[in-house]
């Protein structure tokens, strides 16, 4: 039989030529396909503005266009940071960065990130839609330093390229751990004259002070820990010789550092050497800490110890809880007092909660509280319970279309803090972006904004949810509110117990820091 394709490609002299031209460059142009393939870069982006770096499987960069860094908590939020975004005018803007772990594997920090966004979501809306049409305008953009924040440095240069149109950057907010990756992140930030907002890092030597600004333009809503040592000690009324501290040895955690050596000063007359446990690198590890704690609930037995103040991470925390609540001693009752890490306790389901029906009393110095001025009567000072009021109704806004949805933003998904504290930043930084506007001007000069912090004060205070903030000259806040919240022994629910302050009382009315004041 014969074979048509023959008579088509192969039987005269000319077909074979151009047959065989044809397959040879059919050949060469699948080897240089294949080889192509083979050596061509490979493709690491996740998204526009995100991509894995070399090493690594998680997603870092900075997104303002839905981006959910691949965490399902954060897709609400993120897509109504996405809408806000789009509905705003180039050139109209200054940007805005939150500065988060957003890749965290921890559950308990999965959390904090939704909350974190939430709450600057919510001041984000407030800014653009309910501040009488004052310019600039708000866009909010998502920045993940990966989980522990050890991704940090290709983020952070991102942002600094961020400055100029498009986006013009002019704040960062979210710096949200007090580790020295984010110690590290804020002095590259600074340096670079980019004004930076802290939501929840409590850590002393991550802060500006008398003895020099190493950060320019740094400020934060959230005390020190030294402060809040100081209204701990204020609200508790400790016998320090019947008090005794728990600390971890792991050095380098600016929060536990800095915790421990406020809870030091406070425990000076005891009669106890510090009990000593040592957390792996990594905080959210359990490790075998587990096991050290068990030998410490035996030795704090043979005190006559009433109070333990614990210097650790939220997981330690735990784990130091459940070993209580096993201890020998059952008879006799002790009241655990800790750092804001102890918001994490109420989510926190390794927690065992008949430990707190032990005669086991946990109280920490939250950040805020939902029921911290609702609670409180007559003439305030120091906050409001119309500015919470106010605030509740702007997440009743923002929770349901077409601002939102954004994720749960009940009573108890408020009860840690970290939506008001958050808010409260994004706040402070619109606040410091609209005030360095001049009035020929549509954008702050960049480095004006984080000069802005000294004249927070006074009727220029920002009304935070939380309550008032009144800056210092180097960006801390001055007496701010420190609710005690104790962990409710029916449930673990996190409840407000009284209102605590670093100087004994509230602020007066004017909240001008005194001359003595760093």
């Amino acid at each position: 039989m014969r074979n048509p394709l023959r008579y088509r490609l192969w039987y005269t002299t000319r077909q074979k030529v151009v047959t065989s031209v044809l397959a040879g460059a059919l050949v060469i142009t699948s080897g240089w396909y294949g080889i192509g393939r083979l050596t061509a870069p490979e493709d690491r982006s996740c998204a526009k503005g995100v991509e894995r770096p070399q090493g690594s499987a998680e997603c870092v960069g900075v997104s303002g266009d839905g981006y959910d860094f691949g965490r399902s908590k954060l897709t609400e939020v993120a897509a109504a940071i996405a809408r806000e975004n789009a509905s705003l005018k180039p050139g109209r803007y200054a940007t805005v960065a939150l500065l988060l772990p957003l890749t965290s594997t921890d559950g308990a920090m999965q959390t904090k990130m939704q909350r974190e966004l939430q709450g600057a979501f919510a001041a984000q809306y407030r800014a653009n839609h309910l501040s009488n049409d004052q310019m600039p305008k708000i866009r909010l953009v998502l920045a993940n330093t990966g989980k522990n924040n050890l991704l940090w440095r290709p983020t952070v240069d991102r942002l600094k390229t961020m400055t100029g149109a498009p986006d013009n950057l002019r704040a960062v907010s979210g710096v949200a751990t007090s580790s020295t990756q984010v110690k590290s992140a804020v002095k590259e930030l600074t340096s670079a004259h980019i004004a930076v907002v802290g939501t929840t890092i409590t850590a002393d030597d991550i802060a500006n002070g008398p003895k020099g600004d190493p950060f320019p333009g740094l400020a934060r809503v959230s005390p020190t820990n030294r402060d809040e040592a100081r209204a701990l000690a204020h609200f508790g009324q400790v016998r320090a010789a019947k008090a005794l501290l728990v600390q971890d040895t792991r050095t380098g955690d600016h929060y536990t550092d800095t915790l421990r050596a406020a809870f030091t000063e406070l425990v000076k007359g005891t009669r106890y050497q510090p009990e000593l446990f040592t957390s792996r690198g990594d905080p959210n590890d359990e490790g075998t800490t587990a096991n050290t704690f068990q030998q410490i609930t035996h030795l704090i037995c043979d005190t006559d110890a009433e109070t333990v103040f614990f210097a650790g991470r939220h997981v330690q925390l735990r784990q130091f809880i459940n070993a209580l609540g096993a201890r020998g001693c059952q008879s006799r009752a002790l009241t655990v007092l800790t750092g804001d890490e102890g918001s994490y306790l109420g989510s926190d389901k390794k927690l065992d909660r008949s430990a707190l029906r032990r005669k086991v009393t946990v109280r920490y110095a939250s950040l805020a509280h939902p029921d911290t001025w609702a609670a409180q009567k007559g003439k305030q000072t120091g906050g409001s319970a119309a500015d919470y009021r106010d605030f509740l109704e702007l997440l009743a806004t923002v929770s349901k279309a077409p601002a939102g949805p954004i994720g749960p933003t009940d009573h108890q998904s408020l009860t840690d803090g970290q939506v008001i504290v958050a808010h409260d930043a994004m706040a402070l930084a619109v606040h410091a972006v609209r005030q360095a506007t001049g009035q020929d001007s549509r954008l702050p000069q960049l480095a004006d904004v984080g000069e802005q912090w000294p004249r927070v004060k006074s009727s220029l205070k920002v009304s935070g949810a939380g309550g008032w903030i009144c800056l210092d000259n180097h960006g801390n806040p001055y007496n701010k509110a420190v609710p005690v919240v104790e962990l409710a022994p029916e449930d673990a629910v996190q409840r407000f117990v009284a209102i605590a302050w670093p100087e004994g009382g509230p602020p007066d009315p004017k909240c001008l820091p005194p001359a003595s004041a760093p």
